[in-house]
């Protein structure tokens, strides 16, 4: 079963058991078919035993079997409401659906752990804003690499595809807690480039 935020964090709170006083929120961004979700996922397995690290699960108003990450299915009434509630610490819409955040990550942080999450790089002025300890992921590939992943996984219809890889996104302000992570090479070797991240900017302050 994978972790997601839907739990207490009290009893990792305190010096008690070694963590900061705030964590670091890791939004992992980058272009569709850039394979951030097969990062995420061997980060998981590598650090799911390690309380430090709480890997977020969204919601995202598509059906739960349609393939790709691990999310909350929410109907697009049911996701307003929610959105009414305040019970998405970010939340945005592309390609046609609604992706929300839930607010217990921002607990998560404040108990000291650090929450990875996949996040559109739109959202990112608005997770500075939220998170008081913010680093990106940033995960790219070579243009031809991104359509060739696309049309693997056998979700959109050319046209879609299209329009996903000519979509403009939001540039990435230049910071210091930003890291540029190319998946073009085995997967082995960028996994553990994006581990080691995770592991060397969460012991850093922002």
């Amino acid at each position: 079963m994978k972790r997601d935020t839907h739990r207490s964090f009290a009893k990792c709170a305190g010096k008690e058991n070694g963590l900061p006083e705030t964590g670091t929120f890791f939004a992992v961004v980058g272009p569709s078919g850039a394979g951030k979700d097969t990062l995420i996922d061997a980060a998981q397995k590598s650090l799911g035993k390690d309380e430090r690290f709480v890997f977020a699960r969204r919601y995202i108003t598509r059906p739960e079997n349609s393939g790709g990450e691990a999310h909350h299915a929410i109907s697009p009434n049911a996701f307003r409401q929610k959105m009414k509630d305040g019970a998405f610490a970010l939340s945005w819409s592309a390609h046609g659906l609604c992706y929300g955040v839930p607010s217990t990550v921002v607990e998560a942080t404040e108990a000291g752990a650090h929450v990875v999450c996949n996040l559109s790089r739109g959202a990112l002025p608005e997770a500075a804003r939220v998170f008081a300890n913010l680093a990106v992921l940033h995960v790219t590939a070579p243009p031809e690499v991104l359509a060739q992943r696309l049309a693997k996984r056998n979700r959109e219809e050319a046209p879609d595809i299209g329009r996903r890889l000519t979509r403009s996104a939001p540039q990435i302000t230049k910071q210091d807690r930003v890291v540029e992570i190319e998946n073009v090479g085995p997967v082995e070797e960028t996994a553990l480039q994006f581990i080691q991240a995770l592991l060397k900017l969460s012991a850093e302050r922002a």
